[in-house]
C-alpha cells in the first residue's frame, strides 16, 4: 500500500511546493471544466424546461402545422405556408371521432397602447377551447366565452408581463388597450408560468380568433377560408391518439385534395413524437455546447504538457539519482504521469466547484434554466484527467528515457 501511495504523495508535495506554478498550469483545466459544466447544464436545463412544458399539456395531444412555401426554388420551413384554415379545424371537430377538443389559433405582432405606456406584443387569436387544450389559468377575470367569439367581441386577456408594462400596479381588468387602431376591453389576467416556459403567455395578449381575423389579420386561403397558424387537437385518451392522428390525416388529405402518396401540405405530430424530436435536438445542442467548452480543456492540456516538460528539465539530477539507485524506466515514467494526472484532477475538482456555482448563479438570477447532473460532472472530471494523462505521456516518456550518467552531470 505504501509503495502505491508514494507516487501520489510525491506528486502532491510537488504541487504544494510550487503553488503558483501549479495553479497557472491547471488554470486552463479549471476554466475548461467549469465551462463544460455551465454550458452543458444550460443545454440540459433548456431541454428539461421545454419537455416539462410539453408534458404538462398531456400525452394525448396532436399538433398540426401548415406546410412550407417555395420561393425562387428555395423551400421554406414547415409552418411558412398558409395551408391550414379555421374551417379545417371545424371539420376535424365535427367529423373525427374520439376528440376532446380542437384549438385553432393565429398569431400576429403589433403595438399595444394603454395611456402613456406602450409595448410590442404577440397577439394570439384563439377559440374558447384554447383554455382547455393549453391549461390556461387566470389570476383574475374570465376567459373568452363562446358568445365573445360569436359576436367578435373586442375583449382581451393580458399576460402578466404585458399587464405590468402597460398598467404597472393598477388592476388591468376593465381597462382599455388599443391595438391596430382598435380599442379592446381587458376582461382577464393570465396566470404567469414564467417567460421561460414553452407554453407561457406572459408576454402575449389573447383575443377571440374571430375578432383577430376581422380586424387585425384578414389573411384568407384561395378558396376564401380563414387561415390559421396552428391547430392543436386533444384526443379523448392517450390510447386513441394514433387512431385520431390517422383519421385527421385522411380527412385533411381529402379536404386539401392531396392524392394518395402525394406530399401533404401540412405536418402532424403527436405529443410523444414532438417530445422525441425536441429531445434529440436539445441533446445535440448540449453536446455542441460541451464540445465548444472542451476546447478550453484542450488548451489547458497543452499548458500542462509544457510545464511538465519544464519539470523534466528541472529534475534531471533527481531522475539520474533514482536511476543510479535502481529505478526502472517504468518507475520514472509512472511518476511523471501521476504528477500530470494529479495536477489535472486538482484542476477538475476546482472547476467542478466553480462550474456548479456558476450554474446555480445563472439559474438563480433567472437568466436561464440550468440542470447539473452527475453525468456532466463525471464527464468533465474524466475528460480533465484523460487530458492530463494524454498530454503528460510525452514528458513522462522523455523523462524515463534519460541517460542516468548525463542526467547526473546536468546542472
Amino acid at each position: 500500500m505504501r509503495s502505491f501511495l508514494e507516487p501520489l504523495r510525491t506528486a502532491w508535495i510537488s504541487i504544494v511546493t510550487h503553488k503558483l506554478r501549479s495553479f497557472l498550469t491547471i488554470l486552463g483545466v479549471v476554466i475548461g471544466v467549469a465551462a463544460v459544466i455551465i454550458l452543458m447544464s444550460v443545454g440540459k436545463g433548456t431541454s428539461s424546461r421545454i419537455l416539462s412544458s410539453l408534458t404538462s399539456l398531456g400525452t394525448n395531444m396532436i399538433f398540426m402545422q401548415p406546410g412550407f412555401t417555395t420561393t425562387s426554388g428555395v423551400r421554406g420551413a414547415f409552418g411558412s405556408g398558409p395551408s391550414l384554415t379555421y374551417e379545417d379545424a371545424e371539420a376535424i371537430s365535427n367529423e373525427v371521432p374520439n376528440i376532446a377538443a380542437v384549438a385553432p389559433f393565429s398569431n400576429s405582432n403589433t403595438q399595444a397602447i394603454a395611456g402613456v405606456n406602450n409595448m410590442n406584443v404577440r397577439v394570439l387569436g384563439v377559440t374558447p377551447s384554447y383554455q382547455q387544450v393549453y391549461n390556461v389559468e387566470l389570476d383574475e377575470g374570465d376567459f373568452i366565452a363562446q358568445s365573445d367569439y360569436d359576436r367578435r367581441s373586442k375583449v382581451a386577456l393580458l399576460g402578466s408581463e404585458v399587464a405590468t408594462t402597460l398598467f404597472g400596479e393598477d388592476d388591468p381588468v376593465g381597462q382599455k388597450v388599443r391595438m391596430a387602431n382598435t380599442v379592446f376591453t381587458v376582461t382577464g389576467l393570465i396566470k404567469s408560468k414564467g417567460a421561460s416556459s414553452a407554453n407561457s403567455n406572459d408576454q402575449n395578449i389573447i383575443i377571440p380568433l374571430s375578432t383577430q381575423q376581422a380586424l387585425m389579420s384578414r389573411n384568407r386561403s384561395t378558396t376564401g377560408q380563414h387561415n390559421v397558424n396552428d391547430i392543436v387537437i386533444q384526443a379523448s385518451s392517450k390510447e386513441m391518439i394514433a387512431t385520431v392522428k390517422e383519421d385527421v390525416t385522411i380527412l385533411m388529405e381529402i379536404r386539401h385534395k392531396i392524392d394518395p402518396g402525394g406530399t401533404d401540405d401540412f405536418r402532424i405530430q403527436t405529443s410523444d413524437e414532438l417530445i422525441s424530436t425536441i429531445n434529440a435536438s436539445t441533446q445535440s445542442l448540449t453536446l455542441l455546447l460541451g464540445a465548444i467548452a472542451g476546447i478550453s480543456l484542450l488548451v489547458g492540456g497543452i499548458g500542462v504538457m509544457n510545464i511538465m516538460l519544464v519539470s523534466v528539465m528541472e529534475r534531471r539530477r533527481e531522475i539520474g539519482v533514482r536511476k543510479a539507485l535502481g529505478a526502472r524506466e517504468s518507475d520514472i515514467w509512472g511518476q511523471f504521469l501521476i504528477d500530470s494526472a494529479v495536477l489535472t484532477l486538482s484542476g477538475g475538482l476546482i472547476g467542478i466547484a466553480i462550474g456548479w456555482g456558476g450554474s446555480f448563479l445563472v439559474s438563480y438570477m433567472g437568466w436561464m434554466t440550468t440542470v447539473v447532473t452527475s453525468d456532466i460532472v463525471i464527464l468533465a472530471v474524466a475528460v480533465s484527467v484523460g487530458i492530463g494523462l494524454f498530454f503528460g505521456f510525452y514528458p513522462a516518456w522523455q523523462a524515463s528515457r534519460l541517460d542516468p550518467i548525463q542526467a547526473l552531470r546536468s546542472e
